[in-house]
Parts: C-alpha cells; structure tokens; sequence
C-alpha cells in the first residue's frame, strides 16, 4: 500500500485515504466498521487497469471520528465525494461492498455526474422494507468475535486456504462507539425510493447464501435501478468478493464495458 493522504470533510473530520495503478479513477468504499485494508487481495489486480482509491470511513483506522451527527450512509457518500475531492478526481467508477454498498447509492443518486459506473456487492437498499437479517447472523455480526463472524462472510474452505486474509478482514481500529454508529448508520439505510434514479451504468453481485444481506435484496435493487446487471453467486455468501475469485472477473469485464 502506498503512503497515507488525508482528505477533510465539510465537518472537519480527516480522512486516511491511499491510491494505486494508473487508468481510470476506481473508488472502493468499504463496508460497515471495516478498514481500507480489506481491499487488499482484489487491489493488484485492479491497480493494473485503473486508478485504485481507498480510504478508511470516518472513526476506522487512521480517519477521524468527526461530529457524531454525520454517521449516516448519506454523510458517508459525501465523505467518499471529500476523498475524490483531495485526489483531484471529478468522475470516478464507485465499487460498494456491503454498508459501502449503501453509501454508493446515495454517491450515484446525489452526485450523479461524478459517478461513472456503480458496482454494488453484497448489499441492499435498506432493512427496513427489504428482507433483513436474522437474529442469529445480527447477534454474531455485532458480537465482535472473528470465530463467529467468518462464517457470515467466508466458506470454510476459504478460511482454511487464506487464515491470513479472513484475520485482516476483521482486524480494524475503532472504537466501540464508532462501531455501534456505524451499525447503526447501516440499519438506518433506506434508499429503496430513489433507485431509480441512479443514472450510472450498474453490476449487482450477490450470493445466495448471504446472511447479512439476503439475496432478496438484490434481485429487488436490480428491478429498481435502470438496466441494472444481477449476478446471483450460488453459494455466495457477504464477503464473496474475496471468496470467489469470480468475482473480480466480473467486475473487470463490467469496467472495461463502461470505461471510457
């Protein structure tokens, strides 16, 4: 990973931001309480074509907290617009994984001509009118025990082939009350009334075995968002997009598709 660079938001918060490869701007946005470095299998092979820019949400890793008031995946898009500010980046391909799913719609429908392309992984446009998540999956997403979440996210198959990648996927710095507003910002998500909005080209991955997300919510986003593209992943479950390396696949051929 290349060095740090820090992005201000309008609230004051800074945010650690890095960027690898040549091309087109890509956007990662991460998902709920997880750091920059849980893109850290998929980037070479992205950085080889395009522009790859990832960043730390605010209060993870080496961001700060901010005011309170702004931990909402709304606030968190203008965070992301904040980044693409400090990397001199206008017009940029936004790749979303789970909560960062969440906030990437709310990049596409606010700023419109700043999104070149979306690509929505393992996410929903909100809990509360989209099928949720049950009890059991809730009480291990948010019982901060890696044991216990793997499985919500990986095959065991993977785990036991990449120890090291499924380990960092959870290992990231934050508090207990930036976890619980994160948390909360992602429950809080409804974006199901303005998908159809979205102007940007669109790739919706999902598996079908995702327990945090699903697979319900996809086929409902894709009906939403116009000339969406579904890819239903048998099998798949929320962190598919560094299980199956698939995956990746797909969203190269999506971006050569859509780069201009």
């Amino acid at each position: 990973m290349t060095p740090l660079k820090k992005a201000v938001t309008p609230d004051g918060a800074e945010l650690a931001w890095t960027e690898e490869g040549r091309g087109e701007p890509l956007l990662l946005v991460a998902g709920q309480a997880t750091g920059m470095a849980g893109w850290d299998p998929m980037v070479p092979g992205l950085a080889r074509s395009f522009r790859v820019i990832r960043f730390d949400h605010r209060g993870i890793g080496a961001s700060s907290e901010g005011g309170a008031e702004n931990y909402t995946t709304r606030a968190f898009a203008a965070d992301a617009m904040a980044v693409l500010d400090a990397a001199g980046v206008h017009r940029a391909h936004v790749y979303g994984h789970s909560m960062g799913g969440r906030a990437a719609q709310w990049m596409a429908v606010d700023f419109p001509a700043r999104v070149a392309s979306l690509i929505l992984a393992a996410t929903s446009a909100g809990d509360a009118r989209g099928p949720g998540r049950s009890a059991a999956a809730t009480a291990a997403l948010t019982s901060g025990d890696p044991a216990r979440m793997a499985p919500l996210f990986f095959s065991p198959a993977f785990v036991e082939r990449n120890p090291g990648v499924a380990a960092a996927f959870f290992r990231v710095q934050a508090s207990a009350a930036v976890k619980s507003r994160h948390f909360r910002a992602s429950r809080l998500h409804d974006a199901w009334d303005v998908l159809a909005q979205i102007q940007a080209p669109a790739l919706i991955i999902h598996g079908s075995e995702d327990a945090l997300a699903p697979a319900a919510n996809a086929v409902a986003m894709a009906e939403r968002i116009p000339g969406a593209q579904l890819i239903e992943v048998d099998g798949g479950r929320h962190g598919l997009h560094l299980d199956d390396g698939r995956v990746q696949t797909w969203i190269e051929d999506f971006l050569s598709l859509v780069a201009t």
